[in-house]
């Protein structure tokens, strides 16, 4: 019997893996798909998820982040980094270098997908392993999760969703612009030398081109053609009673999400990684309820508030403008956050 099998091989899941075999842990991966995955996402790190990255000895490309900046038609507010520097990074990059990192710590991973969940008082089997803990990093609509009735029901709010594309163009800003609208928000991220990604995030389903026709600054600096096909998600928010039930513990996405309105998903991916492990290293799964809270309060709670502002068009539209008007407000919400 292992101590941990993960089940899922994305950030979240290979980050709780790494952690696990550097505390000395006997961890296998479950991963049906062959990486690097791509996913839509805004692929901007915060600098507390550089600094973790950097804990784990997982070193990426990618361009410098030094803020975020806030657009609209009319006004511009930046906060920067004083923490250091964010990443900007491909998504394919950044799971590239967490499976070469746990490669080279010996980490299996075996191409099963974990569709089912047994456990009892001293382990978890799964898949045809068994296990004194599971992790399920298994994204943001978690079969897991599902399996075990963990979600809080339904949510009455209407549905958020995202869709990403790259364009080859040279970055004219070293901060992720969030360009905002009536109904949508634009993220763009420096990538490389030649290269931004551009996830938006809205209510409504429609084309991404569709999307992109609401920020007329933003298109003046676009070419005419993405590099990328449009790739997306959602809905965003998902809604968890609890990350932890007996021996099995939920991560990454799997264990509830808000919105990535402020960008903060990778990151506390990789703190609610190592809480995990530790849950797991003091043989105390029900730990991690609090863990798992506390590591996320932050994001949980800006997210929710900015979010409630954005869902209401008498401050929608102020947002911006207001950013612009108190920047020392502005700059404190993005490093509580960074």
């Amino acid at each position: 019997m292992i101590d941990l099998l993960v089940a899922g091989g994305g950030p979240a899941g290979l980050a709780t893996a790494i952690h696990a075999a550097r505390a000395g842990l006997d961890v296998v991966v479950a991963e049906p798909r062959q990486g690097p995955v791509d996913k839509a996402c805004g692929e901007g790190l915060m600098p507390s998820a550089v600094r973790s990255l950097a804990d784990l000895g997982v070193g990426v490309a990618g361009r410098p982040l030094h803020g975020i900046a806030y657009v609209d038609e009319r006004h511009r507010a930046e906060a920067r980094f004083r923490a250091g520097p964010g990443r900007g990074v491909r998504r394919t990059e950044l799971h590239a270098a967490l499976a070469a990192t746990a490669a080279e710590l010996g980490v299996p991973v075996v191409p099963l997908r974990v569709d089912g969940v047994r456990q009892d008082a001293g382990s978890v089997t799964a898949a045809g392993i068994t296990a004194r803990y599971l992790a399920a990093a298994d994204g943001l609509h978690s079969p897991i999760r599902r399996g075990l009735r963990l979600g809080a029901g339904p949510d009455p709010r209407p549905a958020r969703y995202g869709l990403r594309r790259h364009f080859a163009v040279r970055p004219w800003s070293d901060c992720v612009e969030v360009h905002w609208s009536a109904r949508a928000e634009a993220y763009v991220t420096p990538l490389g030398p030649q290269l931004v990604g551009v996830a938006v995030l809205t209510w409504d389903r429609a084309p991404f081109a569709g999307h992109l026709a609401a920020f007329p600054r933003l298109l003046e600096r676009l070419p005419a053609q993405a590099v990328t096909p449009a790739r997306g998600a959602g809905p965003l928010r998902q809604r968890v009673r609890t990350p932890v039930a007996g021996r099995v513990l939920l991560v990454g996405d799997a264990a509830g999400y808000v919105d990535a309105l402020t960008g903060e998903g990778i990151a506390v991916a990789l703190a609610s990684a190592r809480q995990l492990v530790d849950c797991v290293l003091a043989g105390r799964p029900q730990d991690y309820d609090r863990a798992w809270r506390r590591a996320s309060r932050d994001y949980r709670l800006l997210t929710s508030s900015l979010l409630w502002l954005r869902g209401r068009p008498w401050s929608a539209r102020r947002i911006v403008p207001a950013a612009a008007r108190c920047p020392a407000l502005f700059s404190a919400a993005v490093n509580v956050l960074s």
